[in-house]
């Protein structure tokens, strides 16, 4: 059993005294690659040999049952042990996604609604905020278009986390929140009471860890600049500073205006644009290959509607996964670590199950 793993356990062999090399760091990058991986195959090593203990000790005292009653005892107990250490195993054998160790640029998008939906927006993004920070993860705004009531009309933050461990990975807890954001409460501007319902959009983007990993063709950029328009104080409007890039093999188009001079906002703006082209070769791959890597939760647009967070009843619920709770107030405060693992569950269970399915 498990007959995959013993490859996996020379890798991390490897992996290690390649670590150990002082030239291998003169690489940051490749570093930095490698020392995520480690951390992956970390996970799976330890899971391994406590499976392989559990499976000697189980041998043992099934051997000695007969001479002593509490070696005849300790054997139901091993026995659950060893069908849980197995069942990790299986779980960490399955195949990540390739993304789940990066950061991420997270952008929310007001949506049906008007002014409530850019008040929504807002809220969605302190909630992030929040998240992170009871992470320990890093936050920065990297451009916001704000309403005239407050929130946000367009938001885009990055996320940066510390871990090399890709289950801890921002993306991998993360990505899941793609989608449709549907919000019923009793909006501000509503003098009746009466409550509304409107929606925000939330795209999830990894984030590149080096430039040329992503290697653009200058040729194939098309790079417009234009006055900025909006609050932005004395230089922002009267300068043209703002930044439209068009790559043009994928048509994907990426503004900003934030900064207020022109290389800063191109700058942000090649940074976006890479992230939108590592996610777009990773959907491609996904629709190419077999259902083990596609998962079944996370999606890359904002057709789908996700979730509800109802006001009125101080109630969440995730429409992908069933998930539903009364503490709305707590999960605007940063408590998504919940409403996030149920989204980890179900899609560990979904390439649990086409797995099993391709064996």
């Amino acid at each position: 059993m498990f007959e995959s793993v013993h490859n996996l356990l020379d890798e991390h062999a490897e992996l290690q005294l390649q670590l150990a090399d002082p030239a291998v760091h003169a690489d940051q990058a490749k570093a930095k690659k490698l020392g995520r991986r480690y951390a992956e195959l970390n996970g799976i090593v330890d899971a391994y040999n406590r499976w392989h203990a559990l499976e000697d000790d189980l041998a043992a005292a099934k051997e000695m049952a007969d001479e002593d009653p509490e070696f005849a005892a300790e054997v139901p107990v091993l026995e659950a042990g060893l069908e849980a250490a197995q069942a990790r195993l299986h779980r960490l054998l399955i195949p990540r996604d390739p993304d789940d160790g990066r950061n991420v640029i997270i952008e929310v998008k007001a949506g049906e609604g008007g002014d409530e939906s850019a008040l929504f927006a807002g809220d969605l993004l302190r909630m992030y905020t929040r998240y992170a920070e009871q992470r320990g993860w890093k936050t920065e705004i990297i451009s916001a278009t704000e309403s005239d009531l407050g929130g946000y009309k367009d938001v885009q933050m990055a996320i940066k986390g510390s871990s090399n461990d890709p289950a801890e990975g921002v993306f991998a807890r993360l990505k899941f929140e793609g989608g449709v954001h549907r919000v019923q409460r009793v909006p501000v501007t509503e003098s009746q009471g009466r409550i509304h319902t409107s929606a925000a959009g939330v795209l999830v983007l990894p984030e590149v860890d080096e430039p040329e990993e992503v290697d653009i063709n200058q040729n194939d950029l098309k790079i417009d600049v234009y006055r900025s328009s909006g609050p932005g104080g004395q230089s922002v409007n009267t300068t043209d500073s703002a930044v439209r890039i068009t790559h043009l093999p994928t048509g994907i188009v990426v503004a900003m205006q934030n900064e207020k001079s022109q290389l800063q906002n191109r700058e942000a703006g090649m940074r976006v644009l890479r992230a939108r082209i590592l996610a777009a070769r990773q959907e491609e791959l996904d629709a190419v290959n077999s259902a083990v890597r596609k998962s079944q939760v996370r999606t890359m647009d904002r057709s789908e509607r996700i979730r509800t967070y109802n006001y009125p009843e101080n109630r969440i619920a995730d429409h992908r996964t069933g998930y539903k709770a009364y503490n709305l107030d707590q999960v605007m405060n940063g408590d998504l670590e919940p409403v996030v693992q149920s989204a980890i569950e179900l899609d560990e269970q979904s390439r649990l199950s086409a797995l099993g399915e391709n064996v």
